[in-house]
């Protein structure tokens, strides 16, 4: 999972409410696209101008309009200068570290969320900062980039009336995308799951620093996990609680199927977070049972060889009358004792199985 910590230098200093973009930029054009749509009809375009979409926000049929790209602030302030945005909402949505979160502005709702997806290429799992501004009969949606866009079966049920998407309400759209991307947490857990049970194994066949490595990388991915995936549960249960009447009764128990998926993506966080902790215990301790095999080889070797050293350091003095030193056989009878003291020594230790 691919993290870094933007720097906000940029924004110190400033007013509050000043939209300055902070992240890396992941897309070298702004593109804009929108679907209208009410029960009978559809129509879905890519706009070219800002302009092309300011005649949908008083349309009675639910319009959703997604840009893809933060960089270009100019066009964000356009379109959400028409739509009467605060500028402090301005500023959260071109600042990429902001937290999930949900205010009321009582014209619409503004909600920050953090999507998940996986890379192709690298087999990484990435975030993207999406925010979501959903008003009476639109919703319009801010996107880091389109290539984790995630959003495409919601695309689908819209152009071929699938579901009940096309009978409700922007609300309604507002939940299908937080529920999609609740869900694709699902699928980012799946993927670091099958990680952990390779990590598991090979940490009972062969741990080495390599193991340690990816132990500690996953436990970073479950700390950014968690600091995304506990706001989101406050954002939707806010949703729940809210008097707005943005959010029409019918929705609220879709609401609620999404915060039970919520909680069930914390529990396995938690979990996952739980069996790491002990992996490294693990770890640590097969580090740890390996140096004491290590040191217990040696601690044998030194032993059986203390009372060698002993019989080779009392004839090594040079002293004139030693009764063994005209002994014709003394040598090798030396050597013979020697040799049964380090067999009876280990004996011992096989004996009482500390080899």
């Amino acid at each position: 999972m691919k993290k870094s910590i933007k720097k906000r230098s940029a924004t110190v200093g400033l007013p509050p409410g000043e939209v300055v973009f902070v992240g890396q930029q992941k897309t070298d054009k702004v593109r804009i696209t929108l679907f209208d749509y009410d029960e009978k009809k559809y129509q879905e375009k890519e706009l070219k101008t800002v302009e092309e979409c300011y005649p949908f926000k008083d349309k009675p049929s639910v319009t959703w309009i997604n840009i893809d790209g933060l960089e270009d602030t100019q066009i964000i302030e356009q379109i959400d200068s028409h739509f009467e945005i605060h500028p402090l909402v301005l500023e959260d949505i071109v600042n990429t570290e902001q937290r999930p979160k949900l205010d009321d502005y009582e014209d619409y709702l503004f909600i920050v969320v953090k999507m998940l997806y996986s890379d192709d290429q690298s087999q990484d799992i990435r975030s993207e900062h999406v925010s979501l501004i959903v008003g009476q009969n639109y919703v319009i949606s801010f996107q880091e980039s389109s290539g984790g866009d995630i959003f495409n079966p919601i695309r689908d049920r819209i152009r071929n009336d699938k579901g009940r998407i096309r009978k409700m309400g922007a609300d309604y759209l507002a939940y299908a995308l937080i529920d999609t991307i609740v869900d694709n947490y699902f699928l980012a857990l799946e993927s670091l799951a099958e990680e952990i049970d390779l990590i598991e194994t090979e940490l009972m066949a062969d741990a080495d620093i390599a193991t340690f490595r990816k132990i500690h990388a996953l436990k970073r991915d479950m700390l950014f996990l968690h600091k995304a995936i506990w706001p989101l549960r406050e954002v939707i249960s806010g949703l729940l609680r809210t008097e707005s009447q943005l959010i029409r009764k019918p929705t609220n128990i879709f609401l609620r199927d999404a915060y039970d998926h919520s909680i069930q993506v914390i529990d396995t966080v938690e979990t996952f977070r739980d069996m790491l902790s002990g992996m490294l215990d693990v770890y640590m301790s097969v580090i740890s049972n390996r140096m004491n095999e290590v040191m217990k080889f040696l601690t044998i070797i030194s032993t059986i060889f203390i009372p060698l050293t002993f019989i080779a350091g009392i004839y090594g003095m040079n002293f004139k009358y030693m009764p063994e030193l005209e002994t014709h056989w003394g040598y090798f009878i030396i050597l013979g004792i020697m040799l049964l003291c380090a067999l009876a020594m280990y004996s011992f230790f096989k004996a009482r199985k500390w080899i």
